[in-house]
């Protein structure tokens, strides 16, 4: 493979109704640290989350970012239901409580645990994006680990390997 034909800056676009409420909420609620802006129409943050208000002008070519028709028409949907950004945290309880206490979120789901251990919590942004807050993996193997479970035994109930366990064991 050539070098040069590599994908390098990997990250994803969210489309946005209302720019300075979903700044706001990614910023001050989702604890987002902006990288750059380009005026009230998109707002990148380091985590590779950018936002973007008036997206499907621009996919069809009828704004002032892309002024020439592309031939292309969107339909814009709220809760498509089909894509949800996931973070990981060490305090679930935390961010719970902190959701919960932001009027306007429509929550999915309050806690619950897969299979694997994990402890998951869902909700829907302003723009009806699917936000997912699970537990670090690592928290969830000390746990296990704790309530005597082997490395072995771990392994079994994540599915994985016995040296992905042990890395999430001895990670701070």
């Amino acid at each position: 493979m050539n070098s040069n034909n590599k994908i390098s800056k990997p990250g994803f676009l969210l489309s946005v109704s209302d720019m300075k409420r979903a700044k706001d909420f990614y910023v001050n609620v989702m604890e987002q640290k902006v990288l750059e802006e380009a005026g009230d129409d998109m707002v990148c943050f380091e985590s590779m989350i950018a936002l973007q208000r008036g997206y499907a002008g621009i996919v069809e070519g009828s704004s002032y970012f892309a002024p020439r028709p592309t031939g292309a028409k969107i339909e814009m949907k709220s809760k498509p239901n089909n894509f949800q950004i996931a973070f990981e945290v060490e305090d679930l309880e935390y961010w719970v409580v902190k959701i919960k206490a932001v009027e306007g979120i429509e929550i999915l789901h309050d806690v619950a645990e897969y299979h694997w251990g994990q402890h998951v919590f869902r909700f829907y942004d302003f723009d009806g994006h699917i936000i997912e807050i699970g537990e670090d993996l690592k928290i969830v193997a000390k746990r296990f680990w704790a309530q005597g479970l082997s490395v072995e035994e771990i392994a079994r109930r994540f599915e994985a390997s016995v040296e992905y366990v042990q890395h999430l064991l001895s990670a701070e």
